[in-house]
C-alpha cells in the first residue's frame, strides 16, 4: 500500500506555505490559500490540504460558497470536522471585515469598486431592495451612509425629499446612490433610471454633485458613472 504523501513531501517551492513566504499572498491561487487555512490533509483518505481545498471549491462553487455555506454542512464533511470549519470561517470572515474597512469614513471615493465592495456583503444576499444615500464631502471623502427606503424602488419610496433630508444636515457635497436587485442582475430597470434622473436634477438645483449611482447584484455591479449614464 502506497504510503500517504503530505505536503511536506512536497519540494519546498511547491508548497503553499513555504510559497507563500517566498512570493506573496497574491502569488497563490485559491487552492493554495485555502490549503494553508486547512493545515492539514486527512490521511483516512489519503487527501492532503490542497486535494482537500480543491474538492471544498468544486462541492460549493468557490470561495463565496463556501463562505456562505452552513456550519453544520462543513462540519459534516469526511475529513473537515469542528476545528477546520472553524478555521475557514474565521479567515474568510477576516476577509471580509477587511474589505469593509477599505472605505470607512474619512478615506476619499477612489472607484466604483470601493463601493461595490464596501456594500457586497450587506446588499447581495437581500430579498428586497434596499436604497442607500452616501454622503460625501467636496474632496469626495465620505461622511456616512443613510438608508433610504426598503422595498420595490418606486417614485413614492425613493422621494427627493428623503434623499436629500440628511445631504442637508450633513452639509454634503457629493453623493452617491447605492441599491440592490434581489434578482442577482444588477442591469438597470427603466425605474432605476427614472429615479436617477430625477435624483441628479434635483441635486443639480441644490449644488451638490450626484457621482454615481451602484447597483449591486449577485458577484457583480452596474456603475451609472462607469456607464457614462450620469
Amino acid at each position: 500500500m502506497a504510503r500517504y504523501r503530505t505536503i511536506q513531501d512536497w519540494p519546498e517551492e511547491d508548497r503553499p506555505r513555504e510559497k507563500l513566504l517566498d512570493k506573496g499572498a497574491e502569488a497563490l491561487s485559491e487552492t493554495e490559500l485555502l490549503a494553508i487555512l486547512l493545515r492539514t490533509g486527512n490521511a483516512s483518505t489519503g487527501e492532503n490540504a490542497l486535494d482537500q481545498a480543491r474538492f471544498l471549491l468544486s462541492q460549493f462553487d468557490g470561495l463565496k460558497g463556501i463562505d456562505e455555506a452552513p456550519i453544520k454542512e462543513l462540519k459534516a464533511i469526511k475529513g473537515i470536522g469542528s476545528a477546520k470549519t472553524a478555521q475557514l470561517k474565521a479567515g474568510l470572515e477576516i476577509g471580509r471585515r477587511l474589505s469593509q474597512k477599505k472605505w470607512e469614513v474619512g478615506k476619499p471615493l477612489r472607484s466604483s469598486e470601493d463601493v461595490y465592495h464596501h456594500f457586497r456583503d450587506q446588499l447581495e444576499k437581500e430579498k428586497r431592495e434596499i436604497f442607500y444615500v452616501v454622503l460625501l464631502t467636496n474632496k469626495n471623502r465620505k461622511i456616512r451612509e443613510v438608508k433610504v427606503s426598503e422595498g420595490s424602488l418606486t417614485a413614492s419610496l425613493v422621494h427627493p425629499r428623503e434623499v436629500y433630508n440628511p445631504v442637508i444636515r450633513e452639509s454634503a457635497a457629493a453623493v452617491i446612490f447605492v441599491h440592490n436587485h434581489p434578482s442577482g442582475d444588477p442591469a438597470p430597470s427603466p425605474e432605476d433610471l427614472e429615479i436617477t434622473r430625477r435624483l441628479k436634477e434635483v441635486g443639480e438645483v441644490m449644488g451638490v454633485r450626484v457621482l454615481d449611482h451602484v447597483v449591486i447584484g449577485r458577484d457583480r455591479y452596474f456603475s451609472f458613472s462607469d456607464r457614462g449614464i450620469l
